[in-house]
């Protein structure tokens, strides 16, 4: 649970690792075959956000946090091959993996550097790693309320 009060480093991990398990618990207990249904016109299907949000990880805190060439990333992320697109390999079990691997990593090096520290993105300009944890913040919160969504159309279950 995020703690409400303290150290402003901690409540940015806790809500940060919230809406990580959030997108996780919605897509867990799904059938490969519900995971990969896409239910609106994009490429969007459960398991397709847990690739993505793998990738958006791996984008933020390992090429942009860290400066990693893709050699050393764990695996793909954003511009290196699109996120969306799953394959036949892919499954629930291995999303949820993936995803786990990258959050792990992202801990690790952020870890590291403290929330002033700044670093560069080739399109926006310069960053802090307070602005990634909180852009991060946003963009696994919005797509766990897509997986909400998707899960709830899939089977009516709904977030608790």
């Amino acid at each position: 649970m995020t703690p409400t009060t303290g150290p402003e480093r901690a409540i940015l991990e806790g809500m940060l690792d919230d809406n990580r398990e959030s997108l996780i618990a919605c897509v867990e207990g799904l059938s490969d075959e519900d995971a990969r249904r896409r239910l609106v016109p994009s490429l969007t299907s459960p398991l397709s956000l847990l690739r993505h949000v793998a990738a958006v990880e791996r984008s933020w805190f390992q090429r942009v946090l860290a400066g990693l060439p893709e050699e050393q990333r764990d695996g793909y992320a954003m511009g290196d091959e699109p996120s969306w697109t799953v394959t036949d390999a892919d499954t629930v079990s291995s999303a949820v993996a993936d995803l786990r691997q990258a959050v792990a990593r992202s801990k690790e090096l952020a870890a590291r550097r403290d929330l002033d520290t700044e670093v560069v993105h080739q399109r926006i300009g310069t960053v802090s790693l307070r602005w990634i944890y909180l852009h991060m913040i946003e963009e696994v919160a919005r797509h766990a309320g897509h997986a909400d969504i998707l899960r709830e159309q899939i089977d009516g279950r709904k977030a608790t």
